[in-house]
């Protein structure tokens, strides 16, 4: 390694030093590859943290984003795009029947936070109820219905939450009652936690939660913005377990790479809405809207869907080796747990080229990788972990 390559493996001087550096600095792509500027080429399981949907440099987005460019860089939301309109209208096709309302955004914290605020307005209520394990964003309100270490730097919550305990229904149900009746606007939801370590919540519960908070008269959020746009082997996790929330939130990978997020709510949710009532400056922008557009196009034209089906179950039969006791998550939102720390699983990967990521849980090894992942690349994350010793 170079000395200006290995100087890129921490956060250089004028960086707030907030985030654990791998020691790894890529500067090119393809696939589900990445090269550094010595030449090493690592094989990329993680996506950039669910980012990278399609791999790297996919010929789709590369085309989309040039074309676009070229049209229109940026408009204000305050002059329709055709663009928009077409970004919409597939997101909500691609979207669980019902979501047929889109509002974009920028971030999953961004959308957990317009998701609340539809809830607010729509019930009249104020206090959440979410799940222990739950990672929803950094901002006020999104930190605030997040688990953990994740709920620090603010003063105050900006709102009245409760944590349930992770598939307890008997917990949900008494939250959601509350004393004297339910005050509870919404209950959020990942129904694959992500951050926690590839949770799956499982039919049961959601199906479970969707009753319980339909009795309240409370609204059901799923936030999908790591485990939606296919990763599951479905469009989303709601499709996956035949649950129909009243809002559902997507980014990470919506775009492909380029930062979009969306809101998707019901007709009943958006009832009341008007001008002014929300609002982004770069939610919607036409850069982001072309890119959109073709990643559905590349998961609906590439059959990923069911390639995320096939592939996931290969991964799931083959790599329960050395380290790895057990296989949790979705599709391709996987957990792998180990017997050693994972961090150590994870810094033994990346001495053998292939690059992963960990999760709350520190037994867990967390893989988003693209969409686009083959059984060759599986192979080689098998032979990886069985020359791991624990």
């Amino acid at each position: 390694m170079t000395m200006a390559a290995e100087s890129l493996t921490v956060a250089p001087p004028a960086l707030l030093p907030v985030y654990d550096q791998v020691p790894f600095a890529p500067v090119r792509g393809e696939g589900v590859w990445l090269w550094d500027a010595t030449g090493r080429r690592v094989l990329d399981l993680w996506g950039g943290h669910a980012v990278a949907l399609l791999g790297h440099a996919h010929p789709r987005l590369l085309a989309a984003l040039h074309e676009q460019a070229a049209k229109l860089l940026f408009q204000s939301n305050a002059l329709p795009l055709p663009i928009r309109e077409l970004a919409a209208a597939r997101l909500a096709a691609f979207a669980p029947a019902g979501l047929s309302r889109v509002f974009f955004v920028n971030s999953g914290a961004e959308a957990n936070e317009n998701a609340l605020l539809l809830a607010f307005r729509s019930t009249g209520r104020q206090r959440v109820v979410a799940v222990e394990g739950a990672f929803h964003g950094r901002t006020a309100a999104a930190a605030a219905i997040s688990w953990g270490k994740h709920r620090h730097g603010f003063p105050r919550p900006p709102l009245d939450v409760t944590f349930v305990p992770r598939g307890d229904v008997d917990a949900l149900a008494d939250a959601l009652a509350g004393e004297g009746g339910s005050d509870v606007a919404a209950f959020i939801v990942e129904p694959v936690q992500g951050v926690a370590g590839a949770f799956e919540l499982g039919r049961e519960y959601l199906l479970a939660a969707r009753e319980l908070t339909r009795r309240a008269g409370a609204r059901l959020i799923f936030d999908e913005v790591q485990c939606g746009m296919g990763r599951t082997g479905q469009p989303f996790a709601a499709q996956l377990y035949g649950v129909a929330p009243d809002v559902l939130t997507v980014a990470k990978g919506i775009a492909g790479g380029f930062p979009a997020a969306a809101v998707l709510a019901t007709d009943e949710m958006c009832a009341g809405v008007g001008i002014g009532d929300l609002g982004s400056t770069f939610g919607g922008g036409p850069l982001a809207a072309a890119m959109i557009v073709a990643v559905l196009d590349a998961i609906e034209q590439e059959g990923l869907l069911a390639h995320v089906r096939s592939i996931a179950a290969y991964l799931r039969e083959t790599c329960i080796v050395a380290p790895v006791v057990a296989v949790q998550g979705e599709g391709l939102l996987v957990g792998l747990r180990t017997a050693p720390p994972a961090k150590q699983v994870m810094a033994a990967l990346l001495e053998r080229d292939i690059l992963t990521g960990t999760s709350a849980d520190p037994h867990v090894l967390r893989l988003l990788p693209p969409l686009v992942l083959q059984r060759e690349h599986v192979d080689l994350l098998r032979a990886a972990l069985a020359e791991v010793r624990t």
